[in-house]
């Protein structure tokens, strides 16, 4: 059988500023992602020659295998699913697809669900970049900035996982600026067992603010910026931020405590990373991240890894 894969990256928010709820059920967002080494594997696994469909879904399943598998929605709502959907449309109808084989999605996971990594993001964005791959090899390659347009309609995060790197996110996340990021950043992610849907999360922060709570939001970044030019991870680690820690931490006590461990383990900082509960937290170097590991695995009630960024965006494995 034929297949063709790509790698799905992770992101951490450096900064995540949330602007007031919106009347179309949005928040303004200005974000800076980091992606990371911490990836899926998407793979297109392609249908024999004969099974050709003219109409509908060329997607005949989705399986997923590796971190909480189970999790991971395996009809048409899954994102990656409606990646493939999405682009075969835009061959249909721009570029004359008239019939295509089919193929079953299959995603080995290693970034967590519902835990404020972009998992299922990036794993739409490997689907694109499969699925173009393979539309292309009988059509037109389609430009870069078509592929945004598309992931952009998937979801806020799928751009960034798209193009992966360093960048500003604006609007819902969607719209992106570069950022210049000098050396790399170490790393330790720690998972917990339950995730959180993000829905929640806006919707506790909304409501801690309409209590009156004093959480306002932070859209200023230049100091950050400034702090990824130098490469230095301390100056990073003093403008980490995420305006979603409050709420995160008013859910899941556990997350707490577990910033607070890290802190005492030697990390320079510790941050959620988007809607939680993934606590990240930034370290000096590589051995210092996996001492900082140890130290807070040492009982087995949590897992967690090392990573590092900034990583690629999504790109075909050869």
């Amino acid at each position: 059988m034929r297949t063709i894969s790509a790698r799905a990256h992770a992101k951490v928010n450096l900064h995540l500023g949330v602007g007031d709820l919106r009347e179309d059920g949005y928040h303004d967002l200005t974000t800076v992602f980091q992606s990371l080494s911490l990836s899926d594997t998407v793979t297109l696994e392609i249908g024999p020659d004969r099974d050709l469909v003219v109409e509908g879904s060329i997607v005949s399943g989705l399986s997923a295998t590796g971190l909480d598998a189970a999790s991971v929605p395996t009809d048409d709502s899954n994102l990656a699913w409606r990646a493939v959907d999405k682009l075969v449309e835009y061959y249909r109808t721009h570029h004359g697809l008239a019939e295509s084989r089919s193929v079953h999605i299959q995603i080995h996971k290693g970034i967590p669900t519902a835990g404020g990594m972009a998992g299922g993001s990036a794993d739409a964005a490997a689907a694109l970049v499969a699925a173009h791959a393979f539309l292309s090899e009988t059509h037109p390659a389609v430009p870069m900035s078509v592929l945004v347009d598309i992931a952009a309609e998937l979801g806020s995060d799928v751009p960034f996982t798209l193009r992966g790197g360093t960048m500003l996110g604006r609007g819902r996340g969607e719209l992106l600026t570069p950022l210049l990021s000098r050396g790399t950043y170490h790393w330790v992610l720690v998972f917990f067992r339950e995730g959180l849907s993000t829905p929640r999360v806006f919707a506790e922060l909304d409501t801690l603010r309409e209590q009156g709570t004093s959480l306002g939001w932070s859209m200023e970044t230049d100091d950050l910026a400034k702090a990824l030019l130098s490469g230095e991870a301390r100056q990073v680690a003093a403008h980490l931020h995420n305006d979603l820690e409050a709420p995160v931490r008013q859910l899941r006590r556990d997350v707490d405590r577990m910033r607070e461990a890290g802190l005492e383990a030697g990390a320079l900082r510790a941050v959620v990373s988007g809607s939680g509960p993934t606590v990240a937290f930034l370290c000096e170097s590589e051995l210092h991240a996996r001492d900082v590991l140890d130290d807070l695995l040492a009982d087995g009630a949590y897992s967690g890894t090392v990573a590092h960024g900034p990583a690629k965006g999504a790109h075909l494995l050869t």
